[in-house]
């Protein structure tokens, strides 16, 4: 497999940290996974499936049948975070509900 190397600052910190470049990325992704800007308040499509754990096209359902509110801005669709935790708080309490029911 050929060796590409890291840019300069991670090829720096590698060095620093006395471990070989390719041990570095994974390293790296396991401390900072990708969060996104905490400022930002509406999400494309894919930013919000991405939160929540499903894809694409589970989104686009989910906001199709009104499960999880949306705006448009121009012809850009996005999604509020407080939409998705709003979202997630409605399944958490109904699957809660479920299991008092079941036991």
């Amino acid at each position: 497999m050929p060796q590409f190397p890291l840019p300069t600052p991670a090829h720096t910190l590698a060095q620093a940290l006395g471990i070989p470049d390719e041990e570095l990325l994974p390293l790296l992704a396991s401390v900072a996974p990708e969060q996104g800007d905490p400022t930002v308040l509406a999400l494309t499509v894919e930013e919000a499936a991405r939160r929540i754990g499903v894809g694409r096209t589970t989104m686009y359902a989910l906001i199709a049948s009104g499960e999880v509110p949306s705006i448009q801005i121009g012809r850009l669709r996005r999604v509020s975070v407080q939409a998705l935790a709003d979202y997630i708080a409605a399944c958490t309490r109904a699957a809660a509900s479920t299991d008092a029911l079941a036991a």
